[in-house]
């Protein structure tokens, strides 16, 4: 770990094959989120660094660090600042995407909790960067105690002179503001993010052409970043983007928290380089393995939106020359690429693991009723489908299903897949997509071909009737005539 003489508190030791990069004082002993204790371990130098390069030369050290978007799409940060149209003449806003709303993902929160100026510092380099003069951080409105803090963080950082007007006396003007959500699930998705932070609905809009780094906030120039991805910023510039890109393994470069939840011994959070941890060593060397007499089932290894994997799948992945290569589930190197050739991805570190106790048609139900009850209702097959899939999956849990509904869930999944305008249709869709394929027996021993042609519930039974004009029955609610 990079952080080897620091003490932590009785039970919150890393794990030796952990780097501690962004999350060196969570939990340290002694260790406060004051602005007095970060300026006493050396906070606010690398602003200082920063302030004394041109911008051009930080964003180029980001770029040469390949680091990616910690988030969820992984998408190179560097480049993303580079988006700004170069002709532009409007105010350039930076937006902290600290809503953290992906189920199985507790990273972001521990950063703002117990080091929010590590954050703040990352945001005021990354101002400087893309020219952005004001910014703000989203929080989800299940963080209140965070944004009291990050909000106090603010103010002890523009009491010293590292926001604010004229920073350092370098001239550089650079405003933070707090502003809290409403506890959406979509606004995570960044340009529903901008929609709730202008006061609207967060529908998520078109891209193209509403590509934020050109048509953002006010239809201004924007560039969105997650927490962790934000913090990594001031450690790239101490290090250099050269050296900081030898953490990690190639095009997967950095450390990575991973947050691990579900069936296994010592859940919790765990920053290691990204790649140079397998799944086997994560589950069984870090996480302590599975609960005692239970077996490793499955597991969903970036958030829930990721498509779920089989612990006794085996892989074909292609390697650079083009031939092919085997990998076992166990082998699978925790980053982006790896999990993509998988048919998986890494998405925003949230590791749920399942053990053989857990039914596959309980998760897939608790999925299905989590995305319905979070879609904004912009997008019809994303509206009406995630409320179908959920309606389905309620039948199969209460042992009411037929076969056909097997068949029924996974087509409307795949209707959904790839229709929306953001990727919340593929959110909902590919768990639904992913567990059929894998556990489709096991889902199906669940069902009762005698009931196949029931009417599972009260609005198919009317829509039934009223199709084929037949009377109510004796003491049926009387429903109104459609002229």
């Amino acid at each position: 770990m990079s952080a080897a003489n620091i003490s932590y508190k009785a039970g919150k030791q890393p794990d030796p094959r952990e780097y501690r990069l962004i999350f060196k004082n969570v939990d340290r002993e002694g260790w406060d989120n004051s602005i007095d204790c970060y300026l006493r371990d050396g906070g606010y130098e690398d602003l200082k660094k920063a302030l004394g390069m041109q911008p051009k030369d930080v964003t180029e050290e980001v770029k040469k660090s390949g680091l990616r978007g910690r988030g969820g799409a992984g998408f190179p940060t560097g480049m993303k600042w580079t988006f700004i149209p170069p002709n532009n003449t409007k105010p350039v806003y930076l937006i902290c995407n600290g809503d953290e709303s992906e189920p199985g993902t507790f990273k972001d929160r521990y950063i703002v909790h117990q080091d929010p100026h590590q954050l703040v510092e990352g945001m005021v380099i990354a101002c400087y960067a893309v020219g952005a003069k004001i910014a703000y951080i989203y929080l989800r409105e299940e963080f209140p105690e965070a944004a009291l803090i990050v909000e106090r963080a603010i103010e002890e950082a523009r009491a010293k002179g590292f926001v604010g007007k004229n920073i350092l006396g370098t001239g550089l003007d650079v405003e933070i503001y707090v502003h809290r959500g409403a506890g959406a699930y979509i606004c995570g998705e960044e340009t529903g993010l901008i929609e709730s932070l202008e006061g609207k609905r967060p529908y998520p809009r078109i891209k193209p052409p509403y590509f934020p780094a050109a048509l953002g906030l006010y239809m201004c120039p924007t560039i969105v970043n997650n927490v962790e991805s934000l913090c990594h910023v001031k450690h790239i510039i101490r290090m250099g983007g050269d050296e900081y890109a030898k953490l990690g393994v190639a095009r997967n470069t950095g450390t990575r928290i991973l947050c691990v939840s579900g069936d296994v011994k010592k859940p919790g959070y765990f920053e290691v380089e990204v790649g140079k941890v397998t799944m086997r060593e994560l589950l069984y060397d870090m996480c302590g393995g599975p609960k005692d007499g239970r077996t490793f089932k499955a597991v969903i290894p970036g958030g829930s939106s990721a498509k779920i994997l089989r612990c006794d799948e085996t892989f074909k992945l292609r390697n650079p020359d083009g031939s092919t290569k085997e990998l076992n589930f166990w082998d699978i190197q925790m980053d982006f690429d790896t999990l993509a050739a998988c048919g998986s991805m890494a998405g925003s570190g949230g590791v749920i693991v399942m053990d053989d106790t857990r039914k596959i048609s309980w998760v897939l139900n608790n999925l299905n009723s989590f995305y319905a009850h979070e879609s904004c209702g912009q997008c019809t097959p994303c509206r009406e489908g995630s409320m179908w899939m959920k309606k389905i999956s309620d039948r199969l849990v209460a042992g009411d299903a037929s076969p056909q509904d097997i068949e029924t869930l996974e087509s409307v999944a795949y209707q959904i897949d790839g229709r929306t305008i953001c990727a919340f249709g593929e959110a909902s869709s590919w768990p639904v997509e992913a567990m059929i394929a894998k556990f489709r027996e096991e889902l199906l021993s669940e069902t009762h071909s005698g009931i196949e042609n029931a009417s599972h519930n009260p609005e198919t039974e009317a829509q039934r009737r009223f199709l084929n004009h037949v009377p109510a029955e004796p003491g049926a609610p009387v429903t109104a005539d459609i002229a």
